[in-house]
This record gives structure tokens, C-alpha cells and sequence, in this order.
């Protein structure tokens, strides 16, 4: 018989409709990061950066960094950035969207942030019910899950990107863990490659190493949204994507 039971999201991606759901029939629902939706590669109307400045000029930009002309569509973007004043307007989309998300968290919320999130921001929005932890552990059901947010620097440029060795800081400050939940996959070639963007994304050799001399039970995590592989098991440890939720709406499952 299963006692516990508790949803997992990442890649929220503003899905706030569905957000509002996720906990449904779970003790407690976990947050892999994410929430805010800049740009949506499946529907180009879609995020702050098409709000801005129109269905075209995002086509453009989206087209240049799927073919991995980087050092364009970094030009493009500047180029467009020019007419706007960044800072002001980049902020007051994402408080739109953290009021709107973070109001459809259900209660008790476990989250970290994603690549993608302004952590500075999380502390105006996140509710009583929810707890942000990043390089920190919480029990739930009497297993102890550990929590690092953000990702590592690439090319993207997106705003929580965080040095190695930061990271890696976060990773060894959690100890021993149950349950390892993470924005991003450990660097494995097969769970950090999109098929969709056709390329790899960055993933973390310290949550490797973690998963190899901790071996916890699960290591959850999210960020790749078309993984070629989205579950495997590495020694103990069942590694699992927990899927893109912008897109599916749906929680990943945990019981025990």
C-alpha cells in the first residue's frame, strides 16, 4: 500500500491553468523551475519576447538560434532591444507573470528556480504555502529531498545561469538525499539532448558525481523539453524527466 504520494512540474513556462491543477490528489507539489515564459519555440505568439516585439522578428530569432547561428541572433536581439527600455519592460512582464503563476501554487509548494526565473522577484510572490529552497534539503512523507535551482552558463544567455563551481557548492551543501530535485539533468548525453532544438543542453557533472556517491532513490529534474531519453537508471539512482509541463499539463507522479 502507498502511503504518499506527491506531484512533480518543471518548465512551467507560464501554464498557469494548468498549474492551478497540478497538486490535485497529491500531498505536496514540487516545483523544478522555470515558470516564466520568455519565448515559446512551438508558437511564436506566445512569451514576453513576441509581446514586445511581434510574431516576425521572433521567427527570425528563433530560427537563428535553432540553427545555432548564436553570435546573430544575439545581434538580432540587440538590434530590437534598442526601442524598449530592457530592464523596465523585461520586469514588468515577469511580475505579471510570477503574480498570475504563483497565485496558482498550490499549498504546500516545494520550488527552485529555473534558467529561466528572476529568484530576486520570487520573494514579493511566493506565498505562505510554498517553500523556495535552493541547496536545501525538506523531509516529506519521511524522505529527505534536496533541491538546488538555475543552471550553468551556455551560450543563451538566459537570466539564472550560475558558475560550475557555485553549482557545485549547492549540490555538495545538500549531504545525503532521498530524493535529488534539480531545474537541470546531470551531464548524461542521452538525457541532456532535445530532439526538437537538435541540440544538448547543458547538463551538471556534480549531480553526476552526487548521484554516483549519494545514490539516492530518484534524482527529478526537467529543462531538456524533448529529451531523447527521458528516464534511466545510473547505479541506484532512477533519474527521470519530469516532462515539459507548459506542454503537457500534466504531473509527474511520485509515490511511496
Amino acid at each position: 500500500m502507498r502511503d504518499h504520494r506527491v506531484h512533480v512540474v518543471s518548465d512551467v513556462h507560464g501554464n498557469s491553468e494548468a498549474l492551478a491543477h497540478a497538486g490535485e490528489g497529491a500531498e505536496a507539489l514540487l516545483c523544478l523551475g522555470d515558470l516564466i515564459l520568455f519565448l515559446d519555440y512551438a508558437d511564436h505568439t506566445r512569451g514576453i519576447f513576441p509581446d514586445l516585439f511581434g510574431e516576425e522578428a521572433t521567427d527570425r530569432y528563433v530560427a537563428l538560434r535553432t540553427e545555432r547561428r548564436f553570435a546573430e541572433a544575439h545581434e538580432l536581439a540587440a538590434e530590437l532591444w534598442k526601442s524598449v527600455d530592457r530592464a523596465a519592460v523585461t520586469e514588468q512582464a515577469v511580475r505579471r507573470q510570477y503574480a498570475e503563476l504563483f497565485a496558482a501554487l498550490p499549498t504546500p509548494t516545494y520550488a527552485t528556480y529555473g534558467n529561466v526565473d528572476v529568484p530576486a522577484l520570487w520573494p514579493e510572490y511566493a506565498h505562505k504555502g510554498t517553500t523556495v529552497l535552493d541547496g536545501e534539503a525538506v523531509e516529506i512523507g519521511g524522505l529527505r529531498f534536496g533541491f538546488v535551482g538555475g543552471g550553468l552558463r551556455t551560450r543563451m544567455r538566459t537570466p539564472y545561469e550560475i558558475d560550475d563551481e557555485t553549482y557545485a557548492a549547492k549540490v555538495a551543501a545538500l549531504g545525503e538525499v532521498d530524493v535529488l530535485c534539480t531545474h537541470i539533468p546531470p551531464e548524461v548525453p542521452d538525457l541532456c539532448y532535445d530532439t526538437v532544438a537538435r541540440r544538448f543542453e547543458r547538463g551538471s557533472t556534480a549531480l553526476l558525481e552526487a548521484i554516483r556517491t549519494v545514490r539516492p532513490r530518484y534524482h527529478l529534474f526537467g529543462h531538456v523539453h524533448q529529451p531523447l531519453v527521458p528516464r534511466m537508471r545510473i547505479g541506484e539512482t532512477e533519474c527521470v524527466n519530469v516532462g515539459h509541463f507548459n506542454a503537457s499539463g500534466t504531473p509527474w507522479v511520485l509515490e511511496w
